[in-house]
Parts: structure tokens; C-alpha cells; sequence
């Protein structure tokens, strides 16, 4: 079992290396420049992801009557953005990948500064849980070297060598579609117990009615033509793991009722985020995903 987590760990980090990667070779430096320079599609973005969408998941939580373990599971999810998933969702909608990827990135980063305050802050004011002590440091580190780095790793050599980034893409999007895929069957078969015992509880339904609600804020947050705002969807729809992960394994001792939550509430927002990226994609052609909107 410890090899087969370890296996699933390394092809979890192919998988978002990879992604990000892919991203890069279809940005250019002037279409990531015209998405930060979109200082209404920034705020919204920033207003949507870091605040809006943490207060819907604690409302959820509280209207829906969850017990303790769901109900941090769902705040820990809602208060960490920028989730690698984003960037894929929005491949698989052939949306505006530059503008998705270029978001989801500065989302993980500021989201990695954001999470301790903002999960401390829910959970004390509704008194559940208790305080979230995390190492803001190694998140940021984290995001730096899975996301960062080699989206900037692709967008250079676009910018430098752009036959050599044309020549790449297709294999890396077929690297990055097969580890989605295993990444996906892990995530399943590795938590399946969790997520049967949930059945009939309100978690696995806490988790799809957020994914749908942040889906749906995103895209209303969002400025341009209705690619680049679908795409701002799934950036939101999709939250951030990793420090949802830390903050079980250190403020929560590894709780296993909050980390089968967790899973719950994850998994159940991927079944809701991908079939919304999969309807979209019908109509649209694969030149949007290498598009500036």
C-alpha cells in the first residue's frame, strides 16, 4: 500500500507539473500580459475565489446541517483556491487555457496566504473546529515548484524556441490526459470506503452543490466573450487540495472522519465540475484553447 501511495503521489505531481506545463507552451507573454492587465476580471476573480466562494461553503455547511467533520471538510475546500484541476477543466472545455491557467496559478498562490485566516475565521465564528496553524512558507514553496515553475518553463520555451514548444505540445497534452485519467481511478479506488460510508449523508451533496455554485460564480465574476468567463468557472469550481491536506494533518492530527469528508466532498465536486467543461467543449473548436480573449 506504501508503494502504491507513492505511486500515486508521483504521477499526482507528473499530472499538475505536466498540466501547467502544457499551459505554457499555448501562452504567449503578450496574452498573459493582456489577462493581468483585465484589473476588473482580476478583482472580481480575487472577490469571487477568496471570498464569496469560503462564505458560500460555510453557509452550505450550516444550511445543510453537517456534522463537525463535513462541515470543516467543506469550509477547508471552499477556502482554497486555485486548484490544478482548473487548468485541465478548462482544456476540456477548449476554453481559454492562457487566461484559466495564468488565474489558477495566482490564485493558488495568494490562496496559499489566505487559507489559514480565512478557514480560522469561519470555523471561529461558527464555532466548530478549532484553531488552523499551518506553514504558510512550504504551501507557497509548493505551488512555486508544481505550478509555477513549469508553466514558466513552457512559456519560455514558446517565447524562445516556439517550433520546438509546437513540436512538444501534442505528446505533453497526452502525457497530461493519461496522468489525469490515473489520477482520477486513484483518487477513486484509494478513497472508495470513505465515500461509500457517506452515501446517504449530506457531504457527497455539500461537495456537488458547491463545485455547481462556484462554477456559476466564476463565470457571473468574470469579464470578455463567454469562453474566457466559462473558464473562469472551472478555475473556481475546482478547489485546492493541498492545503486542505495540510491543514487536516496539522490542525486536525489526521482526523479520519475529516479526511474521508474530504474526499467525499472533493471527489463529488469533480463529478459535478466535469460534465459542465465536457457539455461546454461541444461546438467549440481546440483553437480556443490557445486563444487570448
Amino acid at each position: 500500500m506504501d508503494i502504491l501511495h507513492l505511486l500515486f503521489n508521483a504521477v499526482t505531481v507528473i499530472f499538475i507539473a505536466t498540466t501547467m506545463f502544457t499551459a505554457g507552451l499555448g501562452a504567449t507573454i503578450s496574452a498573459l500580459w493582456g489577462v493581468f492587465a483585465d484589473f476588473p476580471l482580476l478583482l472580481l476573480a480575487l472577490l469571487g475565489n477568496l471570498a464569496v466562494i469560503p462564505l458560500l461553503g460555510w453557509g452550505l455547511a450550516d444550511l445543510l446541517g453537517l456534522p463537525t467533520a463535513s462541515f470543516i471538510a467543506l469550509v477547508l475546500v471552499a477556502s482554497s483556491p486555485g486548484g490544478p484541476f482548473g487548468a485541465k477543466l478548462a482544456m476540456v472545455q477548449n476554453g481559454d487555457v492562457v487566461a484559466g491557467a495564468a488565474m489558477q496559478v495566482l490564485l493558488a498562490a495568494i490562496g496559499s496566504l489566505t487559507f489559514g485566516p480565512t478557514v480560522n475565521g469561519i470555523l471561529t465564528a461558527a464555532k466548530v473546529g478549532g484553531g488552523v496553524s499551518l506553514d504558510v512558507a512550504a504551501l507557497v514553496r509548493t505551488v512555486a515548484i508544481l505550478q509555477l515553475v513549469p508553466f514558466g518553463v513552457g512559456l519560455l520555451l514558446r517565447h524562445n524556441a516556439p517550433q520546438a514548444a509546437r513540436s512538444w505540445h501534442p505528446t505533453a497534452i497526452k502525457v497530461s490526459n493519461v496522468t489525469f485519467l490515473i489520477v482520477l481511478v486513484g483518487m477513486l479506488l484509494g478513497n472508495w470506503r470513505d465515500v461509500v460510508a457517506l452515501v446517504g449523508s449530506l457531504a457527497l451533496l455539500a461537495g456537488f452543490v458547491l463545485a455547481d455554485a462556484a462554477f456559476a460564480i466564476g463565470t457571473l465574476l468574470a469579464t470578455g466573450p463567454t469562453v474566457r468567463r466559462t473558464t473562469m468557472g472551472s478555475v473556481a469550481a475546482v478547489r485546492n487540495v493541498g492545503p486542505a491536506l495540510a491543514a487536516v494533518g496539522i490542525a486536525f492530527a489526521g482526523e479520519p472522519a475529516i479526511l474521508g469528508a474530504l474526499a467525499a466532498v472533493l471527489l463529488s465536486g469533480l463529478v459535478a465540475a466535469l460534465p459542465i467543461a465536457a457539455f461546454l467543449s461541444r461546438g467549440r473548436g481546440s483553437h480556443n484553447s490557445h486563444a487570448t480573449r
